[in-house]
């Protein structure tokens, strides 16, 4: 009788400095990724989008992973992690990128025994059930749904599997403000306006923006777009000084929430 407040309470408390670090250090982390961390602010941007121990979150297409190595963990012992990945009959790399991801789950069972894959046809993307998880992250993405056209539908799907309440948090590159999307549609930026618009038609409101990995040495102009930066580095040894000066693109950071009905 006595254990279980204390259960309790920890499940409840948020997530401290010292389980990041521990995280953030962790040996199950890749090399490269974890060279990334001064670029991709990981710890700030989760405190940003509000992260608790206790929340079921889906991240949207997670990639090789990045952000698994840090999410899983981080909600293993009272939380929920899903990696929703677009179903592998849709195209060569979905399916590589979600065996590859299932691979990564399976070989570190004590990381990632409770994570979860899911697939979703990104046409008419379905994430769960409705009103099912607290929040919902995709890091450097939209740009490709908006790419495809999918982006309306996408962010629909968020709309419905979040709870009332729900965050949506968002990263993309920053293209310069008032850009023009055609221009800019094939060079991996979005306008923060672009984005915001996507979120809110899709019935949710702007809740805050994070300057965390903003980088004004970004000019957003690249023959090769954003690929050119690192850690694409498009264009190989060729002026790779220059682009390595320049480092990560600039990246807007936004949280979204789904009104409380």
């Amino acid at each position: 009788a006595l254990l279980a407040p204390a259960l309790s309470q920890a499940a409840n408390a948020p997530i401290t400095a010292e389980q990041y670090a521990s995280v953030l250090a962790g040996s199950w982390r890749d090399p490269a990724n974890s060279a990334r961390d001064g670029y991709r602010h990981p710890q700030q941007t989760l405190e940003f989008f509000g992260l608790s121990a206790t929340q079921s979150v889906i991240e949207i297409t997670p990639g090789g992973g990045w952000f698994s190595e840090i999410l899983a963990p981080l909600l293993k012992d009272h939380g929920h992690y899903i990696a929703a990945v677009q179903a592998a009959s849709s195209s060569a790399y979905a399916a590589t990128s979600e065996q590859n991801l299932k691979n990564k789950f399976a070989a570190d069972p004590a990381r990632y025994a409770k994570a979860e894959v899911v697939e979703f046809n990104p046409k008419a993307p379905v994430l769960g059930k409705p009103a099912s998880v607290d929040a919902v992250l995709t890091f450097r993405n939209v740009h490709n749904w908006v790419d495809a056209g999918t982006a309306p539908a996408t962010f629909s799907a968020f709309y419905t599997v979040l709870k009332p309440g729900g965050v949506l948090g968002v990263e993309d590159h920053r293209a310069k403000d008032g850009a023009d999307l055609e221009a800019i549609k094939d060079s991996g930026y979005l306008t923060t306006a672009q984005v915001v618009k996507l979120a809110t038609d899709a019935g949710f409101k702007l809740a805050g923006q994070s300057e965390v990995n903003a980088n004004p040495k970004d000019t957003k102009d690249y023959p090769g777009g954003v690929w050119t930066l690192p850690p694409s580095l498009r264009y190989g040894e060729q002026d790779k000084a220059r682009y390595v000066a320049i480092g990560e693109s600039d990246r807007m950071t936004l949280r979204f929430v789904k009104p409380a009905k």
